[in-house]
């Protein structure tokens, strides 16, 4: 099939009602705007939809499958421009970097998750053709970051989405475009639905080694002593947390650090959250690409997220205190980064198969 590639400028996107881009090979691409002003791409496949921001940091808002909802809960009706992403908290998943990242620290003076998460892009394109899976549709765009005497680079993000699957294919591209190395962070930050009774399946082991809870407090959190104490228990028991069986113990937040999870012939690993009802959210990437890998979960009135797989290329932590840790990488003049990751949904016939290679993987 021959790729076809249409471009998105702004004005595709109406000020009021929406607009049909494209309709083909199972797919429709719909253009519109909220409330906010913020453009959207609504794309859909036979077994449900993405909804992604084409020049908001090219973030995917929304998500839902088979009629199940992927996306945190959260306090936002809609995306919102700002100076953050703690302006508009409610993506489904957005690419957190790519200069700075984490939570920043004392020292620290960049924004939470780096500048990349709410980023205007330059251009967007959606680009339909097929590959090994099958028919896709993809959104694509680029944005060059350049500042005088400073980091000067082109990051490409892209979302792909095949005709009979509910998983997506996510992808950030980073080029260094400056004649000096680029320090570089990086995490695709992934937003799922918290659902109490949720088993976590990891191919890495509920041992304190391999499963670490972060003991460190950020600045956001205000400790109790019970808070405290749940930390310690969590330190020798992580096992607790392999079930959401407890969903008042995530308020506030708990962070944990997956280990050296185990990968396939391909060298990729896997994580799933399998559901009560049937199904499950599923995470998988290369831990070559992205050696950390970081698990948030918070259950409050305002935000319900189980954010079970970060993949990332350092913790989140903030700058000063990656940097300490010698997890700030160097990218080289001219040299090309690139983090894929597919994430989504598996029905309840898609379960088993996946669950049987995680745990090859964790055994192996």
């Amino acid at each position: 099939m021959t790729e076809i590639r249409i471009p998105l400028p702004r004005d595709a996107f109406p000020d009021r009602g929406e607009r049909r881009i494209a309709e083909g090979a199972g797919f429709t691409a719909t253009a519109f705007r909220y409330p906010s002003g913020v453009e959207a791409l609504r794309l859909a496949n036979p077994r449900g939809e993405v909804t992604l921001l084409p020049f908001l940091g090219q973030m995917i808002w929304d998500a839902r499958f088979d009629g199940r909802r992927l996306t945190m809960g959260n306090a936002f009706d809609g995306p919102r421009a700002g100076a953050s992403i703690l302006e508009t908290y409610g993506a489904f998943a957005y690419h957190a970097g790519v200069l700075r990242n984490g939570t920043p620290g004392p020292e620290d003076t960049h924004p939470l998750h780096g500048e990349m998460p709410v980023a205007a892009m330059d251009s967007a394109h959606l680009t339909f053709g097929s590959d090994a899976a099958g028919p896709f549709a993809e959104l694509g765009g680029q944005r060059d970051h350049v500042v005088g005497f400073g980091p000067v680079y082109r990051a490409t993000p892209r979302v792909r989405l095949h005709a009979e699957d509910a998983l997506i294919e996510v992808e950030m591209a980073v080029e260094n475009r400056s004649a000096h190395p680029m320090e570089l962070m990086y995490m695709l930050h992934a937003n799922f639905d918290f659902v109490a009774g949720a088993r976590i399946v990891q191919a890495a082991p509920f041992t304190p080694d391999r499963t670490e809870v972060r003991r460190a407090v950020p600045g956001h959190v205000t400790p109790t002593p019970a808070y405290l104490a749940l930390l310690e228990d969590l330190a020798s028991h992580p096992a607790r947390m392999e079930r959401l069986s407890e969903p008042d113990l995530y308020s506030p937040e708990q962070v944990f650090y997956i280990r050296k999870p185990g990968t396939d012939a391909r060298g990729r690993t896997r994580m799933l959250m399998e559901l009560p009802e049937g199904g499950a959210f599923s995470a998988g990437w290369r831990p070559e690409d992205l050696p950390f890998c970081v698990r948030w979960i918070l259950n409050d009135g305002d935000a319900q997220v189980a954010a079970f797989a970060l993949p990332s290329t350092c913790e989140p932590e903030g700058y000063t205190a990656e940097k300490a840790k010698g997890h700030v990488r160097l990218l080289a003049p001219g040299a090309v980064a690139r983090f894929p990751v597919t994430l989504g949904w598996l029905g309840p016939d898609e379960v088993a198969v996946a669950r049987a290679e995680v745990e090859t993987m964790r055994k192996g």
